[in-house]
């Protein structure tokens, strides 16, 4: 599943290429048919990520909504003053610059969603109360982590289930948590109420160090370079942009990796440099 800083990335190049244009959207799916006609030539006036959620603000004042879960994804393609690329596959969503009403001398954009958990047209007070339902997000500017620290201090749940709840923290997916409590030294199963405030705020520090690094690169990339041994600009090798997830040994120390259940899914870490 997309963690937050793919969401973060694709609501800013998604803004760059449709915020503030009169939208053709249609489903060529179907599934989303009877929405789409709804704002179909409206002007989309932007594209919000929170976590793991996107939200479009229409002019006529309704909000979409798109949450891509496991298997969804988004398909960028361009026509130069021409209709745009047939879809392929079962598109859900399509996003078009290439209205009649809003065609300039450039390439259009065509985004074509599909395989998304969620995507729907709402009212505007849907978006409140989604956001209500979720921790803060790291990306966002001015984010308050109060709110996470408070239920991890009231949880004797592990620290690894508590990083994957939504409701905790938005935006932290099964590879950063995993490469967070490497960094911080924290075992995955530390109960969340054992924690003390120095290891909360590195925590935080830590998770919106990472999600920011990855909002500029595209892809997760864990690794100081100074543990690689690299000199300034040299290449990093390949496979070596994780300290602990699905990895053999521990970057580090060399130890073998150990998983263990938490939150559904299997956390990796070191049992060298996160004693439990």
């Amino acid at each position: 599943m997309p963690e937050g800083h793919t969401i973060h990335r694709a609501a800013r190049q998604q803004n760059r290429a449709l915020k503030g244009r009169t939208i053709s959207v249609s489903s060529p799916q179907g599934r989303f048919a009877a929405d789409a006609a709804r704002i179909d030539g409206a002007v989309l006036e932007r594209v919000e990520p929170y976590g793991k959620h996107l939200f479009y603000h229409w002019e006529t004042g309704e909000i979409g909504h798109v949450h891509l879960g496991l298997f969804g994804r988004f398909r960028t393609s361009y026509s130069v003053l021409g209709d745009p690329t047939a879809p392929t596959g079962a598109v859900r969503m399509r996003l078009s610059t290439a209205t009649g009403a809003d065609r300039v001398d450039r390439a259009e954009v065509t985004i074509d969603l599909s395989g998304p958990t969620v995507c729907s047209l709402d009212p505007p007070d849907a978006r409140a109360q989604i956001l209500r339902r979720l921790g803060p997000d790291p990306l966002a500017r001015k984010a308050d982590p109060t709110p996470m620290f408070d239920r991890i201090r009231r949880s004797r749940r592990p620290i690894a289930d508590l990083l994957l709840d939504q409701a905790v923290v938005a935006g932290i997916g099964n590879v950063y948590r995993a490469e967070i409590l490497f960094v911080v030294g924290i075992h995955p199963l530390r109960p969340g109420d054992e924690l003390d405030d120095a290891e909360l705020h590195a925590i935080w520090a830590t998770t919106c160090g990472m999600l920011a690094q990855g909002l500029r690169d595209g892809r997760i990339v864990t690794v100081d370079r100074n543990d690689l041994g690299l000199a300034p600009g040299a290449r990093r090798p390949r496979g070596e942009a994780t300290y602990v997830y699905k990895r053999r040994a521990c970057l580090r120390c060399g130890d073998t990796i150990r998983t263990v259940e938490a939150g559904g899914r299997p956390c990796y870490y070191c049992p060298t440099d996160q004693e439990a």
